[in-house]
């Protein structure tokens, strides 16, 4: 139908046409990319063997152990809410492992099994205490990092008599278990882990989990404002449980690889690893208000993290650098981000 002279037609935006460079800079993960080739410049610039390819890959392999994480860490700050708690909630599930299938003296397989449950549990306990009490995630996931942190220690002290696990190397089912957690093979006279398998699938997860299913709205919609979320009829609290055991199952999945990598566990390993799986996220393109982001950019963010620890050391730099370049791409990305994101607005 076409309209009158003196009519104004009324066109439905979703039936215009976007332009490749408005879909371009809507892309969350825009900023975190052009960052990942700044970085990868400036290493293969001041550090001559950064480019070998043995080199590249202790560099995916150091960012697929943060990958990992920060994946379904980036999915629950998509949803608004953070884990104080998943660094230590590693190694929590890495001793249970290794306790369990020492002091049972049964196949690894039953601990390993038995960790996933009780590594579940702690995931649907930060769930279901932000839900009930309605206390900042920040504030429960402290006090789970705490509650952990001292479980980890006391238990391994009680039980194993010190602060690390007993070998279970030569235990049954070993073998196995060391085989889909933590083997490797070697493409080219590259060494490549199997953490960068479990990467992927990860990330390939998450993603088709956002664009392409019923939760991944709600993701957005409770990370953009759980009220008007829950008004329009969207289950807040199980979305929020679900992510919560969605960190849960990849720090299962990295306490396995930390355990059969090394055969015993430290318990006071993992503090402090949280930090490094946020900001990975937030490197990513992730919003600390939640509502925004792509578990596509916590990848580059945890390849950027990769390239740059291994770069300094490549540089012959003090290691003790580290954390400032840290801190300062932290800061960069952000800032580089928000512009992108207001040019994406501005473009509408």
């Amino acid at each position: 139908m076409t309209a009158g002279p003196g009519s104004s037609a009324v066109i439905d935006e979703r039936l215009l046409r976007t332009s490749p460079l408005r879909k371009l800079l809507g892309r969350p993960e825009l900023g975190s990319v052009v960052g990942a080739l700044a970085v990868f410049l400036f290493f293969a610039i001041v550090a001559d063997s950064f480019l070998r390819a043995t080199s590249f890959g202790t560099v995916l392999y150091a960012a697929s152990t943060i990958g990992i994480m920060a994946a379904p860490v980036a999915l629950l700050m998509i949803g608004g809410e953070f884990d104080l708690s998943a660094g230590v909630m590693v190694t929590s599930s890495a001793l249970v492992s290794s306790m369990f299938s020492y002091q049972m003296t049964a196949n690894v397989w039953v601990g390993v099994f038995v960790s996933l449950l009780v590594t579940l549990a702690f995931g649907a306990f930060n769930g279901f205490m932000l839900t009930r009490t309605k206390l900042p995630s920040f504030i429960i996931t402290l006090g789970t990092f705490l509650m952990l942190t001292g479980m980890n220690l006391g238990f391994t002290k009680l039980i194993s008599g010190s602060v690390s696990t007993k070998t279970i190397g030569n235990m049954e089912g070993f073998p196995s278990a060391r085989k889909l957690f933590a083997s490797y093979w070697t493409v080219g006279g590259v060494e490549l882990k199997v953490t960068l398998l479990w990467w992927a699938v990860l990330v390939a997860v998450a993603t088709w989990i956002l664009l392409r299913t019923r939760f991944g709205n709600w993701i957005f919609a409770v990370g953009g404002g759980a009220d008007a979320a829950r008004a329009v009829g969207v289950p807040v609290i199980r979305t929020k449980i679900g992510l919560y055991l969605g960190v849960a199952f990849a720090a299962w999945v990295s306490g396995q690889h930390l355990l059969f990598s090394y055969d015993v566990v430290q318990s006071g390993e993992g503090v402090g690893n949280e930090l490094i799986y946020i900001i990975a996220a937030v490197i990513g393109g992730c919003l600390i208000t939640g509502g925004y982001g792509s578990a596509i950019g916590s990848a580059v963010g945890a390849f950027i993290f990769g390239m740059t620890s291994k770069g300094i050391v490549y540089a012959e730099w003090n290691p003790d650098w580290f954390k400032f370049f840290l801190g300062a791409m932290l800061l960069l990305a952000t800032l580089l981000n928000a512009w992108v994101r207001k040019r994406a607005e501005a473009t509408k």
